[in-house]
């Protein structure tokens, strides 16, 4: 096995999913070269990898929305990423996505093998020559794309999440006056009803102030506003769009409590070993939820829950949370 290329090109939380399966093909391959497609939003975990040979971004959301304004510029930089996807010949590509939009890709890419599993959907099946028996819905991301593995004849590995180096954590601390111990809220996620209440927010975090430690919220810039409606009545130091993933990880390694609804940096706390504290309402906890032991997960179980649904006027599921629950379920 010469050339591998992998294909998860989103969101953050399933990249990361991804890693054990990076790690299982260099060590089974430590030869190989191994390239990985992925969007831009969730690129910084893969570049500079040191177990990657070559990271292709796949700038979607900014070349279709060049190619709705017919942009010339968006026509070059369809041209350019082509270019790049097809500059080699892969002996294995594995599609971890399962979508069209990586199926599609699949199919560009020049190679021999093309894998996915048989009930990958929206068509992304007609792309592969190489279909696994189709996967488990309940089964943990982790061990679903592990899975690929055993085509190959590989067994089962250890799971590690390897990453690429991270920044120094005291210039950050320094940076941002952080103290020796504070604890680190996840408070958004895409979709709506995977939030929590403002009000949980607020009262958790001065439970946390109470005990001494610093409550900080961390995401990205788009959430800022959400964050200053928390903190209007609750102490703590909004971090919003002021680090790159990388530097959010430092953070989080260093972290004496995280606490999180279901989203991208509460994976990257998992695959570095911290132990999280995780609010899970539409979604199913053992289909995507923190991977490793250690972990509390706060869950209602619902009739109605989980609903995998992006939109919902009740919301039951985390409006039932109640601030006691999570404050009493961290190990002080």
């Amino acid at each position: 096995m010469k050339k591998i290329l992998l294909v998860k090109l989103s969101s953050l939380g399933d990249v990361i999913h991804a890693l054990p399966v990076l790690s299982a093909l260099k060590g089974a391959f430590p030869e190989a070269r191994i390239d990985w497609v992925v969007e831009e939003a969730a690129s910084e975990i893969l570049k500079g990898h040191p177990l990657l040979h070559r990271v292709v971004v796949w700038q979607r959301k900014r070349l279709f929305a060049g190619l709705k304004r017919i942009e010339r510029n968006s026509l070059q930089g369809w041209k350019a990423f082509l270019k790049e996807l097809r500059q080699e010949s892969y002996d294995l590509i594995i599609d971890l996505q399962g979508l069209f939009k990586s199926g599609v890709l699949v199919g560009l890419a020049r190679g021999r093998c093309k894998l996915g599993f048989a009930n990958h959907r929206e068509g992304s099946t007609f792309f592969y020559n190489l279909k696994m028996p189709p996967y488990d819905p309940d089964e943990h991301a982790v061990k679903r794309y592990l899975k690929v593995l055993s085509l190959l004849g590989l067994n089962s590995p250890e799971v590690s999440f390897p990453l690429p180096s991270l920044p120094e954590f005291r210039p950050l601390k320094e940076k941002f006056g952080l103290p020796a111990r504070f604890a680190v809220f996840i408070p958004r996620a895409r979709w709506s009803t995977k939030l929590w209440h403002v009000r949980g927010w607020q009262s958790l975090a001065q439970k946390f102030e109470e005990e001494g430690i610093l409550p900080v919220f961390v995401g990205a810039q788009a959430d800022r506003d959400y964050v200053k409606t928390i903190l209007s009545e609750a102490p703590g130091l909004s971090l919003c769009g002021k680090t790159g993933l990388l530097e959010l990880a430092s953070l989080l390694k260093e972290a004496s409590f995280i606490v999180s609804v279901d989203t991208g940096p509460l994976h990257l706390a998992a695959a570095l070993g911290k132990k999280t504290v995780a609010l899970f309402g539409p979604t199913a906890p053992w289909r995507t939820g923190p991977y490793g032991d250690g972990h509390r997960v706060i869950f209602k179980g619902l009739s109605c829950s989980p609903c995998f649904k992006k939109s919902c006027l009740k919301r039951r599921c985390l409006k039932e949370i109640t601030p006691e629950e999570v404050f009493e379920v961290c190990e002080f």
